[in-house]
């Protein structure tokens, strides 16, 4: 069981011991250091600042207990703006320049593009603690974030199950991780029966604040006769105005219910909830959640930020899981030396905050029970349903047709994160 102190740092003295205070007694050689890509600033600053905090008090509980393989770990920490190509920048002055031994961060999947091809030309390890949309698997990269069959596809089951959907709005900021769900979805819909035109889908710009028009179609579409669900894969602070046009049109969770992939508390405690009561969400972690371990992550969180109104979330645990799986990884190898790390992590099982044990998969996703939380005037939520056990993360869809002959396993001999069974080899689409 993972224990936690309840030291108290400040927001701002956690900053500055990231930054700038190293012990005159231990030299920066004889430190381990961890970096910390997360956007500061920009349109995600409002989802990514709370994971660069978590980060920080999770290095800074493993300097309490001792550090690892006897060394103080030494956070740097970075601030790519929510601009996607200054990611890639920033992770090559993380490994070059600051010789970090592994990278923490990243949410959008066009900033996690981004910077795959400097994690592999530089072979460095990057952990990634958000949803995504999967079709893809690479060796120097570790998904503890969901796959669509931990988060999207289970959410469709609930509303087809539990709400009798009968047509879907499929709405998304305009990038790769909203379109390429939705591609899944809107397979998934269809192969359940769902015909083409009980389907809407819309996208709009990153920050996107004008929601009128598009809630007056989503409207007009659930107007038809048939029980409408909007499945939101909107990302960053549009969700803001989202919702707050929602509430303007009088949209309510029983008329039109919206289960969303991007909104977790910490965006709720930026909004009204009053409009939003009922509405739903889709993770693998909510901070309602009743167990010891998560009582224990939640007091040590508020104690460590000051703040006793500060909460947790899912991208937060995904790294309190990614962290402790690198850190056991490490011991394990003896080493922060990444073909060792990357070796030896598959397998690993650590605690996560719903009671049980996520443990590595040779595709570099790991398992993650799933739950439906419905938001409440408090801006938590009540789970209304969850997964009898943990799923595993699926790197490939079963739904696309050039995915489903797709797996990935790192560990030797496959050594492959896209291998074809129908062509028995590594590297795509089989030949004709």
């Amino acid at each position: 069981m993972v224990r936690f102190s309840k030291k108290v740092i400040s927001a701002a003295g956690a900053s500055l011991l990231a930054s700038t205070i190293i012990s005159g007694a231990v030299q920066a050689e004889d430190t381990i250091k961890v970096g910390i890509l997360h956007s500061l600033s920009g349109t995600m600053a409002i989802s990514e600042t709370t994971l660069k905090d978590v980060m920080l008090m999770l290095i800074e509980e493993q300097n309490e207990k001792g550090g690892l393989l006897g060394k103080k770990l030494e956070p740097v920490v970075v601030d790519p703006a929510s601009n996607w190509p200054l990611f890639a920048e920033k992770a090559r002055e993380l490994l070059e320049v600051h010789k970090v031994s592994a990278v923490f961060g990243n949410w959008t999947s066009v900033s996690r593009k981004s910077v795959l091809p400097v994690f592999e030309e530089l072979n460095g390890i990057l952990f990634y603690p958000v949803q995504y949309e999967g079709e893809e698997s690479q060796r120097n990269v570790f998904y503890t974030g969901a796959a669509p069959n931990q988060q999207a596809i289970p959410a469709v089951d609930y509303l087809l199950e539990h709400e009798e959907v009968e047509r879907w709005v499929l709405a998304g900021t305009d990038y790769v991780y909203p379109r390429t769900t939705n591609k899944i979805l809107e397979a998934y819909l269809k192969s359940k029966g769902v015909s083409e035109e009980d389907i809407m889908i819309n996208y709009t710009p990153f920050g996107h604040g004008d929601w009128q028009t598009i809630v007056a179609d989503v409207k007009a579409f659930g107007s038809a006769g048939k029980k409408t669900a909007v499945v939101s894969t909107i990302n960053g602070d549009a969700n803001v105005p989202f919702y707050k046009e929602l509430g303007n049109q009088g949209i309510s969770a029983e008329d039109i219910p919206v289960v969303a992939f991007s909104v977790g508390e910490e965006e709720l405690a930026g909004l009204d909830t009053a409009p939003l009561v009922g509405h739903l969400a889709a993770w693998n972690y909510f901070q309602s959640v009743d167990t010891k371990i998560n009582g224990e992550f939640i007091e040590t969180w508020q104690v460590y930020t000051g703040d006793d109104d500060r909460v947790t979330n899912d991208p937060m645990e995904a790294h309190f899981i990614g962290f402790n799986m690198w850190v056991k990884a490490v011991e394990k190898a003896g080493s922060t030396d990444v073909d060792s790390v990357i070796d030896e992590i598959v397998g690993v099982s650590v605690p996560n905050l719903s009671g049980g044990h996520s443990t590595m998969m040779p595709n570099h996703h790991i398992t993650k029970p799933v739950l439906i939380g419905e938001i409440q005037e408090d801006g938590q939520f009540d789970i209304v349903d969850e997964t009898d056990g943990l799923v595993a993360g699926d790197a490939w869809s079963d739904y696309l047709p050039e995915s489903a002959k797709l797996i990935a396993d790192w560990r030797k001999p496959l050594s492959c994160g896209n291998f074809n069974v129908t062509a028995g080899s590594c590297g795509g689409a089989a030949t004709n």
